[in-house]
C-alpha cells in the first residue's frame, strides 16, 4: 500500500465508497475530508458528485468549500472532479436555473435536448483525447449524465464524446482534471485515467520542490 493518500470530498452527494474503492484497488489509501482547511492543504483532492446541481452547490456552500476548491483549481494544485463534480466547476447549470456554480469553467452544463435520447444516459462511450493530454487517454468509459459541457473550455485540454451529438468527456490543465464519466466504474481504463492523474501530480509537485 502506498503511503499517498488521496482525500475524497465529502459532498453527501456522492457515492464516496466507489471512489475511494477504486484507489484501494490501485493500492492507495483515501481519507474523506469536508472542511476548507482539509481541501485547501490536501495533497490529492477528488471532488465527486451525482445527483442535482442545486444540491451540490448547497454541499460546498453549506461546509464553506467554495474558496479553497476554487484557489485549488486555480493554482493547478492536482484535483480530480468527477461527474456533477465537474459541472459544479461551471457556472452555471439549466438544471438548476438561478444557483451559481463555482465559475472556474467559464461555461453552462446543457441538458442533453434531442428528443430521441433517452435521459438520463446510462452506459458505456467511446471517449477520444486530443493530442498533447498526460492523464486523459481515448478508449471506452462509463457515463451517467442529463447534462453536459458542450463545448471545451478555453486554456484547457479536453477529450470528447458521442451522446446524440459531441460533448466534452473529460478535461485537463496541469494537475486539474475534470471528468464527465465515471473513472471509479470504467474498469481499466478508468483505473488507467486515476493513475496517471496521481502519477503525473506526484511528478509535478517534485519537479516544483526541486525548482
Amino acid at each position: 500500500m502506498s503511503s499517498l493518500t488521496v482525500s475524497i470530498v465529502r459532498t453527501r452527494v456522492a457515492n464516496t465508497a466507489s471512489v475511494s474503492a477504486a484507489f484501494t484497488r490501485l493500492g492507495y489509501t483515501s481519507c474523506l475530508i469536508d472542511t476548507a482547511q482539509e481541501v485547501e492543504y490536501a495533497d490529492y483532492v477528488v471532488l465527486p458528485g451525482v445527483g442535482s446541481f442545486a444540491a451540490g452547490m448547497e454541499a460546498i456552500r453549506s461546509h464553506n468549500l467554495v474558496e479553497p476548491i476554487m484557489k485549488r483549481v486555480s493554482a493547478g494544485r492536482p484535483t480530480l472532479a468527477i461527474c456533477l463534480g465537474m459541472q459544479l466547476l461551471c457556472e452555471s447549470s439549466e438544471e438548476s436555473p438561478g444557483v451559481k456554480g463555482l465559475g472556474v469553467l467559464r461555461c453552462e452544463a446543457r441538458r442533453f435536448n434531442k428528443p430521441s435520447l433517452r435521459v438520463p444516459q446510462f452506459g458505456w462511450n467511446t471517449v477520444a483525447a486530443e493530442p498533447g493530454t498526460s492523464a486523459l487517454a481515448s478508449g471506452h468509459a462509463y457515463f451517467a449524465n442529463s447534462y453536459c459541457i458542450e463545448q471545451p473550455p478555453p486554456s484547457w485540454l479536453c477529450a470528447a464524446t458521442m451522446y446524440g451529438t459531441k460533448f466534452v468527456a473529460a478535461i485537463e490543465r496541469g494537475s486539474v482534471v475534470a471528468c464527465q464519466f465515471h473513472p471509479e466504474l470504467s474498469g481499466g481504463y478508468g483505473a488507467g485515467l486515476l493513475q496517471r492523474w496521481l502519477t503525473m501530480s506526484k511528478e509535478a509537485q517534485s519537479c516544483s520542490r526541486v525548482v
